[in-house]
């Protein structure tokens, strides 16, 4: 199946090879239509669908890709295990109105003899960089890709994965790829979670336990932002916080400058608070701005 849905009650066209979505895009360039871009790896929730939401506001047709990434996985990470729920995801897509799924297999996207990689650079080098060594430049090679497939004026990129959005923006210029990276605030959950296709993985005990990791970051970021405490203090503060809470691991907790990543060493000055931790089997990350 090339294109069109083939699923009865989906709207959403699907495109499985790159043919059909070069000639969904070139018959949009030729009515000068303009195209939004929302990358996601599936398993879609209500944050998902806030990109897609901000892409229809912005941009006459709006394309969504589902594709697990195994190159930004290592070895020892969650690739077999991460949920995929494409029947689900393309009903999602028609309920908001997506206009183009781009579902491809891997062998598609890396076909055989696939060698040419894109390198993240300074900004994918700190925090998820030596954690998960590789990982950003796996990010950068497939959004490479969809740029150059999809030739989107804008794609959109939600603020959870903030060195991610970082990364990917200074490619695009770095690069000239013509797309306007465009952040969209995270989505939680009431009690402050940030949603996560990974939080199906929580169990009870540990989905108690997960929003303990927004109230500590908001409880620093205002401590900083009014200059009651210096980052260091805040930084050794909240990892005894989280410990005592119950995260098994804190990968990094972390006062950074919000365009370099580079440590930020006293309050009063903007800054991102970007945190890394683990709870039973999942890995949380999430982030907030100081001021």
């Amino acid at each position: 199946m090339s294109i069109g849905s083939g699923i009865p009650g989906l709207g959403v066209e699907v495109a499985r090879v790159p043919e059909a979505v070069r000639r969904r895009v070139d018959a949009w360039a030729r009515e000068g239509l303009t195209v939004a871009l929302v990358p996601t790896m599936g398993a879609l929730h209500e944050g998902h669908r806030t990109l897609i939401r901000a892409a229809r506001s912005g941009a006459d047709r709006v394309v969504v890709s589902i594709f697990v990434n195994p190159r930004q996985f290592a070895p020892n990470e969650d690739l077999a295990t991460y949920p995929r729920t494409e029947i689900e995801d393309l009903a999602a897509l028609t309920d908001e109105g997506a206009d183009l799924a781009w579902v491809p297999a891997p062998d598609v996207v890396y076909p055989p003899g696939f060698e040419t990689t894109v390198r993240a650079g300074s900004l994918g080098e700190p925090l998820e960089g030596l954690h998960r060594p590789g990982f950003f430049d796996g990010v950068a090679t497939v959004v490479a890709k969809l740029f150059a497939l999809v030739r989107p004026h804008r794609a959109y990129f939600g603020e959870k994965d903030y060195q991610q959005l970082l990364v990917v923006a200074r490619m695009a210029v770095d690069l000239d790829l013509g797309v306007q990276v465009v952040p969209v605030p995270t989505v939680r959950e009431a009690d402050g979670l940030a949603m996560s296709s990974r939080n199906v993985h929580l169990s009870a005990a540990d989905r108690a336990v997960a929003p303990v990791l927004h109230r500590t970051l908001s409880r620093m970021a205002a401590r900083l932002a009014d200059g009651a405490s210096e980052p260091a203090a805040e930084i050794a503060w909240g990892r005894e916080k989280l410990l005592a809470a119950g995260f098994s691991a804190v990968d990094y907790l972390e006062v950074r400058d919000p365009r370099t990543l580079a440590p930020v060493a006293r309050a009063g000055v903007a800054a991102r608070i970007l945190a890394a931790v683990r709870l039973g089997p999942v890995r949380l990350i999430d982030n907030l701005p100081v001021g």
